[in-house]
């Protein structure tokens, strides 16, 4: 069982941070060819993507692995969940151009831009579907393979129109009618809409065997399975971007963006806590559903939550111990770094972020996803407050608090609900230790000893040895379980 569960984390996690760890390079590479007002035009048109990513899949990923494990006609799941991505991402495609002037009003995107954008949110839509089927059919390697190709593609398109473009087009006459001078940002979406186009290509396996079938009676059971999840998901958005909408529009016009951009890139280093987050639940997640029925998984499910939080808990003292090493490796323009001390607030909203997936198993297995949506909606309403109140005052460092605010009492109400509906039993001693120890090491390294390396990893290497001691016992016999799973195999 458990060593099923890390084949798959190890794999997904190496196709999500691996390409992922490929695309940082374009942190240092727009950092630096794009000025910090520029990348504040990038960040808040990213903010748009993320939000419209979650409205245009309306949760129908996360209830296409409850159906597809639970229906006694799988194909029916696979047939059904694929029509109805298919129709609404075309219906948003017509709406989206019947009202592409109002929408460029509001959002301040340029409409040559917009058009890119509505074209890489419907394809990534209909990539929904067939990346979820490929999980669900046990294809890891595939999957991995498609996600890196996509990432990879897509920095080589970067690379090329940010890096090389402009000087090719003066020796190559072809290349003159592609090169536009101060077309940085529309560069960036025409990678990605490449981008899109090849990935919903290299997925054609999963087109080839889709009939027209559609349930709707099933349908309807998924939509309602699926809602709560859509307003979750919504929430989750608006904690994770809204903030830079805000900040554009309540900052003084003449620093709005460029004060988005240097937030944005800062935020941006948070992201080794969310790769090891994101990588986490796309191995767990299928783990979960799959063993909600078997004799006792809530023992396993508290296993699995206390090494996240221990491996979370070492990311974060690791990442603020060499922050200021990782700032000169991925953000070129020092004009940026004076958003530095939100990095610590980020790396912990994040860790409490990913301890919430963990923790809201529970809801996930017992079908109650409307305690996900009242969760999620009250870390929203909590991130709205706080940005609308403060942002005028303390800039983007009331965002930055907003987010772990949100996050930290999103992780506390679902643990306390989940003790309620679906008892599950967490070491809870063991993980606030491990917790509370890296964040009072992080904060000694980080506010005390700042680029003292020498202190930094003497603290690392006490928290590991802390951790070997704690977990020696637990950890042999679970390697012991796992050669003797080996054997009967």
């Amino acid at each position: 069982m458990f060593k099923k569960l890390f084949q798959q984390t190890f794999i997904y996690g190496l196709s999500t941070v691996l390409p992922r760890f490929i695309s940082v390079l374009l942190l240092p590479l727009y950092t630096g060819v794009l000025e910090s007002k520029n990348f504040g035009d990038y960040s808040l048109i990213f903010a748009y993507f993320v939000i419209f990513n979650v409205i245009l899949s309306y949760g129908m990923e996360t209830a296409f692995f409850r159906f597809y494990n639970k229906e006694e006609k799988p194909e029916q799941v696979i047939h059904t969940s694929h029509w109805s991505i298919s129709i609404s991402s075309l219906l948003f495609v017509v709406f989206a151009f019947v009202f592409l002037e109002p929408i460029h009003q509001f959002t301040g995107i340029e409409t040559a831009i917009l058009k890119m954008v509505i074209g890489i949110l419907t394809l990534d839509a209909l990539a929904v579907i067939p990346f979820a089927w490929l999980r669900a059919k046990g294809k890891p390697l595939k999957y991995a393979i498609i996600k890196t190709i996509n990432v990879g593609f897509n920095l080589s398109l970067n690379v090329f129109f940010l890096l090389y473009l402009k000087d090719l087009s003066k020796k190559f006459t072809w290349l003159e009618s592609i090169y536009i001078e101060d077309f940085e940002v529309n560069y960036i979406f025409v990678s990605l809409l490449l981008s899109s186009i090849l990935t919903l290509l290299l997925l054609g396996e999963f087109f080839k065997q889709i009939k027209f079938e559609f349930d709707s009676a099933l349908w309807k059971r998924m939509m309602n399975y699926a809602i709560p999840v859509l307003i979750a998901g919504v929430a989750f958005s608006i904690n994770e971007v809204v903030d830079r909408i805000f900040l554009e529009r309540m900052l003084p016009a003449d620093i709005a963006k460029e004060q988005v951009g240097i937030y944005s890139a800062c935020y941006k280093l948070g992201m080794f806590m969310t790769l090891f987050g994101t990588a986490f639940r796309l191995g767990v997640e299928p783990f979960f559903f799959s063993h909600a029925t078997t004799a006792n998984p809530t023992k396993a499910y508290a296993i699995i939550t206390k090494y996240f939080a221990i491996l979370g808990g070492l990311i974060l003292l690791v990442v603020l111990v060499f922050a200021d090493l990782f700032k000169l490796l991925l953000i070129r323009d020092e004009s940026y770094y004076e958003a530095m001390d939100i990095v610590p607030v980020i790396l912990l909203a994040n860790l409490f972020l990913g301890l919430y997936h963990n923790l809201s198993v529970w809801y996930k297995v017992t079908d109650k996803t409307r305690f996900g949506a009242i969760i999620s909606s009250l870390g929203a309403f909590v991130t709205i407050a706080i940005n609308l109140t403060l942002i005028p005052i303390y800039g983007y460092y009331a965002s930055a608090g907003a987010t772990l605010l949100a996050y930290f009492l999103m992780m506390l109400l679902s643990y306390l609900f989940g003790q309620k509906h679906y008892k599950i039993p967490y070491q809870m001693k063991k993980i606030s230790g491990y917790l509370l120890l890296s964040i009072v090491f992080s904060a000694v390294s980080f506010y005390g000893f700042r680029e003292n390396y020498a202190v930094g990893t003497l603290l690392i290497l006490i928290f590991a040895g802390i951790i070997y001691l704690g977990e020696k016992a637990e950890l042999i016999q679970l390697l012991n379980q796992n050669k003797n799973e080996s054997k009967n195999h």
